[in-house]
């Protein structure tokens, strides 16, 4: 299986090496000021960085020091930050000309094959520009084990031999097509209109069925009875059709699942044997344990997140773990324990890093970024910690005084953040000093579906991730401990908090549940929680998709899926679930009318929901034309209006409508994506009732901020 692995690896070293030869050549470019270089500069020495540690952790040592000293070359210039001297960057090309022969020819079983490559590389160093030009760099590459001569291409050969040859051999093979990515996930996309097309074939079912009832609940003339003997006839046929696509769709999905994803193991595995030769290298003892590795994942999602996991943990291994004596005076065991933990749910990936080091020393960490001009001693003097420990993410950030072969070049977290943001996620960081530290991914993901939980709170349906659903219970006065401020699931021996969902989503007052009143038990990151619904509407499996940019950090909820009918189904996040935070109180209207202007889908779908859950009748607009259309024949009690809108913007709607008599007073609530205070008091400034975030909209604030705006308004009951 390594070789397989360091097949992989050439194939990432050409991708990155193409990134890296892009950025060498803009670094040559004249007339780009220095904030651009210095970005560029960042950029190419993360890259490098990844190569390293990526070849480190497959064994590949020729490659890793051929990228430490591509990084020791580009240290003193990223110092002085100006254009890249000529020579330079032909040195440097030529230093990965080096490395993807080498990785090439590693990735074919041929790697001690490669002719002896000191002279090659003493002929770069000599071509390489003077120290004083080199800002005083003196650039040694490392020196491969004699090997017989072979016909390899010679070190100037260009980027492209290499991997033309790759490409030449998996055509040549028997083993399989070249299919590329877009393909696949162009099919991906035909089984999920195939998955829609059968729930709506389940909808049509239910509603021949429908049908025959009520045929059959009446005395019929003979026509008519034959007429519902043919229905009926129909009704099993399409049965029989649906349960044939169900088939289809499970087998499609299956069959692309096997093709485009593997298990997180084929990255994780060579890990722990970086682990163990790093520590031996540092004179310490760690081992790597591993949860959830045979979680299978997207397999471009998998090459994205390698270089962030060696870079967290040999971050963990140098700067977390401490020396053996330390740790046996501070009555630790003297081998250091790291903890990587995979879980998906739904459409939600998580990684968990865990060590039980010294943890983050905020102070430290502090003096360190001052040092540095990160910040200034007054911006840390009123940060508060979690603030300071969020610091190691900065670009250039490194508690290192010294540089090593591990660490001090101020390239490391910044570069797995950059990673993560890449892929729309985001990365935590908890700690505790001299207990360990904690750093959480989250990912959305987005090829194949996920089986979901629908239930509603009053009129809203939400869903759940399946996997996160432990089990479901109905309440009764036996299985329930209800107090005066909580009330607790008496759930196998254990006392499990209970928590109303129509009022954590702001929806109603909180009360304790009633006789036989469904619970949902709901697990995530080793918490439960029960969560009372108004009913259960039934599971499927849908694809859940991710929630935009702009409300994508919404605690409550995770990702959307669309139903059958074209129907918005908000997925709640179980992390969220299971947080106990106290629930809002919010008085319900009586026949209201809402109009949402939004030119987002999403957005609209989002507003709706809530308000409908609220006791309203909502209308949607997608322009503020079509808005005022409507207001020329409906009346409303309140509008919910973006304000960033092509054609016309919310507060040119809020003039259009404070200029009429029968529109002036009306309440208006702008939202927007900007949560800014300058965007907010434009948005007051210009009339409207209220300002409220997208971000604050999903989150549940949207029905108490209209019935605020209504309540001031002089809006009735």
């Amino acid at each position: 299986m390594l070789q397989s692995l360091v097949a992989g690896f050439s194939s990432e070293a050409q991708e990155v090496c193409q990134k890296v030869t892009m950025d060498l050549l803009e670094l040559e470019r004249e007339g780009l000021d220095n904030e651009a270089l210095g970005k560029v500069y960042t950029r190419l020495a993360r890259h490098l960085h990844t190569l390293k540690g990526s070849a480190a952790s497959l064994g590949l040592q020729d490659l890793s020091s051929i990228a430490h000293k591509l990084e020791d070359a580009l240290a003193p210039l990223r110092k002085d930050i100006k254009p890249m001297p000529r020579p330079m960057v032909d040195m440097l090309l030529h230093g990965l000309d080096l490395f993807l022969l080498r990785a090439q020819a590693h990735a074919d079983g041929r790697g001690d094959a490669l002719p002896d490559p000191t002279a090659a590389l003493a002929q770069l160093v000599a071509d390489a520009p003077p120290p004083e030009e080199a800002a005083g760099n003196k650039v040694e590459f490392p020196s491969a084990p004699a090997a017989a001569p072979s016909a390899a291409a010679p070190v100037s050969a260009p980027v492209h031999a290499a991997s033309q040859a790759s490409f030449v051999q998996e055509e040549d093979a028997d083993a399989g097509w070249r299919v590329a990515s877009h393909q696949v996930t162009a099919l991906m996309r035909e089984v999920e209109r195939l998955r829609e097309f059968r729930m709506r074939l389940e909808d049509r079912l239910r509603d021949i069925s429908k049908a025959v009832d009520l045929l059959t609940a009446r005395e019929l003339l003979a026509p008519t009875a034959r007429a519902r003997a043919m229905l009926s006839a129909v009704t099993a046929g399409v049965r029989s059709d649906g349960h044939e696509a169900s088939d289809i769709v499970d087998s499609l999905e299956e069959g692309l699942k096997s093709i485009t994803t593997r298990p997180v193991r084929t990255i994780l595995e060579p890990l722990q044997r970086m682990v163990r030769d790093l520590s031996r290298q540092l004179g310490k003892a760690s081992r790597l344990s591993v949860v959830g590795a045979e979680v299978s994942l997207d397999r471009r999602l998998l090459e994205k997140l390698r270089g962030a996991m060696v870079h967290l943990l040999r971050n963990a291994v140098d700067h977390g773990i401490e020396m053996p004596d330390e740790r046996e005076r501070a009555g630790k065991h003297h081998e250091g324990a790291l903890t990587l933990r995979v879980e998906q749910q739904g459409n939600i990936l998580f990684l968990e890093l865990s060590d039980d080091g010294r943890g983050v020393d905020a102070a430290q960490v502090r003096a360190s970024a001052e040092r540095k001009g990160l910040i200034t001693a007054d911006e840390g003097a009123r940060m508060h910690e979690t603030q300071i420990r969020d610091l190691i993410f900065r670009p250039g950030f490194s508690t290192r005084t010294d540089v090593t072969d591990t660490s001090g070049r101020g390239v490391g977290l910044d570069a797995v953040r950059a990673a993560v943001e890449s892929m729309q996620g985001r990365i935590e960081v908890v700690s505790t000093k001299g207990s360990g530290t904690r750093f959480i991914i989250t990912i959305p993901m987005e090829l194949g579906s996920s089986p979901v939980l629908t239930v509603r709170a009053i009129d809203a349906n939400v869903g759940l991730p399946m996997l996160a659903v432990e089990s479901t219970q109905l309440a009764t006065q036996e299985n329930l401990r209800i107090g005066r401020t909580k009330t607790q699931l008496d759930y196998n021996g254990q006392l499990v908090p209970v928590s109303d969902l129509g009022a954590r989503l702001g929806l109603r007052a909180s009360a304790p549940p009633s006789e036989g009143q469904p619970l949902i038990i709901v697990q995530s990151g080793g918490k439960r929680m029960a969560l009372a619904v108004d009913s259960v509407v039934g599971d499927r499996d849908l694809v859940i998709r991710p929630l935009p940019a702009e409300v994508r950090d919404v605690p409550s909820y995770q990702g959307a899926a669309i139903l059958s009918r074209g129907e918005l189904l908000l997925i709640l996040r179980p992390g969220w679930v299971v947080t106990d935070s106290a629930p809002q109180a919010v008085s319900m209207p009586q026949s209201r009318r809402a109009l949402v202007v939004d030119d987002s889908l999403t957005a609209r779908a989002l507003h709706r929901a809530m308000l409908e859950a609220g006791g309203f009748t909502v209308h949607l607009a997608a322009s503020g034309a079509r808005a005022l259309e409507r207001l020329q024949t409906e009346e409303y009690d309140v509008i919910i209006c973006d304000l960033e809108m092509e054609e016309m913007n919310g507060t040119e709607v809020i003039a259009r409508l404070r200029a009429q008599p029968n529109t002036r007073q009306i309440p208006v609530i702008l939202v927007s994506a900007n949560d800014s205070a300058s965007a907010r008091s434009r948005g007051l400034a210009a009339g409207a009732d209220g300002y409220l975030s997208k971000r604050e909209c999903a989150a549940g604030r949207l029905l108490s901020e209209v019935l605020d705006v209504m309540s001031r308004r002089g809006a009735h009951a």
